[in-house]
């Protein structure tokens, strides 16, 4: 695969990205900040927390119901034409989401929030674009690790456009919460001219698309068929549930906490774009080298369970961002890790697919947890962290027992030199 073609798919992950890092603290102020006149001025703080739980959550569920089709159209039209048309939906959220914040409108701000989550699939498809291009496991390894680079500067890029852009200490009078959505609507517009000129198919098998409601279903039912994806699936979806659940309330959290409005919320986004660009550019590679990724996995969870519980524990609100920081260092090495060892245990017909299972995966955890998590947040703020931890240690529990047959040790054991 050309080096232009990849920097287009890394964009395109990077602009999907986006949407979260600078959206979740703008999002957090407008709903959780009585003066930023979103709701109406007499709406309690734990309403505050489930409409926040809810706006989130849909996006979320949206994403979910999308990433099923949206997989399965990338291997019927190609990955060329289905990036195209999740970057259409991209559009529309965005000039949705844009028109909400003019009429102060939660019911706007959420549809606009479902059409941007329900074609929100550019990620499993680049996934699996960069699966297509790979020559080799250990490329498609590097290729995967550069798709988690994208989505780390997309997690640094959004918070630092969604702080330069609100806040008139930097920019001044024309600074407002509707101008970030305004950059990042470019920004996708951008994505789709790169798209158009400079990438093209490399896998040219089609499957017949045929639309069903029990997709939904079936997609994730054709687990039963694969025996080393459904022994991978149960660890992989509390290792999300755990990663989901702590990224989607930290800035709720911070807030509720210390105070903290868009720019420290954006100051939290950033600090784990950092630790995800840093693990994902750096330590990727090296760390798959020399460790059995059984183990990479398994470190990962002991130090979300560490991470999680220190977030909550710590008074200060600057060292708080520690913990936020090493959760996500090793989470950069752990993720692509696992989405290599969900891609080796199907054959190329599938990489479509099996992609796309694991962004649901994702999405459902995401939604489901916003949705709980809002409103154990109206009760106790610490609430969904303490989930974060439980999560991860029965995930960690579960890989010790369900990771030992040998087909599975194969898949995880460490490259032999040479």
């Amino acid at each position: 695969m050309p080096v232009i073609a990849k920097i287009t798919l890394m964009f395109v992950v990077f602009v999907d990205l986006i949407g979260q890092g600078l959206v979740f603290p703008i999002i957090n102020t407008l709903v959780m900040d009585p003066s930023s006149g979103f709701l109406p001025a007499g709406t309690s703080t734990a309403w505050r927390h489930f409409d926040y739980g809810l706006v989130i959550g849909i996006f979320f569920l949206s994403w979910f119901l999308g990433v099923v089709y949206v997989a399965r159209v990338s291997d019927s039209i190609g990955r060329k034409n289905a990036l195209l048309v999740c970057l259409g939906g991209a559009l529309t959220g965005y000039a949705l989401t844009i028109l909400s914040l003019y009429l102060n409108s939660l019911w706007l701000l959420i549809l606009g929030r479902a059409i941007t989550g329900f074609t929100a699939g550019n990620q499993p498809i680049a996934q699996a674009a960069m699966i297509d291009g790979s020559t080799d496991d250990a490329d498609r390894d590097r290729n995967m690790g550069y798709i988690v680079t994208g989505v780390s500067f997309g997690l640094v890029g959004g918070p630092i456009i969604g702080a330069l852009l609100s806040d008139p200490i930097f920019i001044g009078n024309i600074a407002s919460l509707k101008l970030p959505f305004y950059a990042a609507f470019v920004l996708v517009l951008i994505a789709m001219i790169l798209v158009l000129a400079f990438f093209h198919d490399i896998r040219k098998e089609r499957k017949r698309f045929v639309f069903r409601p029990r997709d939904i279903t079936d997609s994730l039912w054709q687990v039963t068929q694969h025996p080393l994806v459904l022994r991978f699936l149960p660890v992989y979806a509390l290792f999300m549930i755990a990663n989901v659940t702590f990224y989607v309330f930290i800035d709720n959290y911070l807030t509720s906490a210390f105070g903290y409005g868009v720019v420290g919320g954006s100051v939290a986004m950033l600090v784990i774009g950092i630790g995800l660009a840093m693990s994902s550019t750096f330590f990727v590679k090296p760390v798959q080298a020399r460790v059995e990724k059984r183990s990479i996995v398994g470190v990962s969870l002991v130090v979300m369970v560490v991470c999680s519980l220190a977030f909550v524990l710590t008074p200060n609100a600057i060292l708080v961002f520690v913990p936020v920081f090493f959760f996500y260092v090793l989470f950069g090495v752990s993720y692509p890790t696992i989405l290599g060892l969900f891609s080796s245990s199907v054959d190329k017909a599938d990489q479509g697919w099996v992609m796309g299972v694991t962004t649901a995966v994702f999405c459902l955890a995401g939604g489901v947890m916003s949705l709980i998590g809002g409103l154990l947040m109206s009760i106790d703020i610490r609430l969904p962290f303490y989930i974060v931890t439980a999560t991860a240690a029965l995930g960690l529990i579960l890989l010790l027992f369900t990771w030992g047959a040998p087909a599975i040790r194969k898949l995880t054991a460490r490259p032999q030199p040479g």
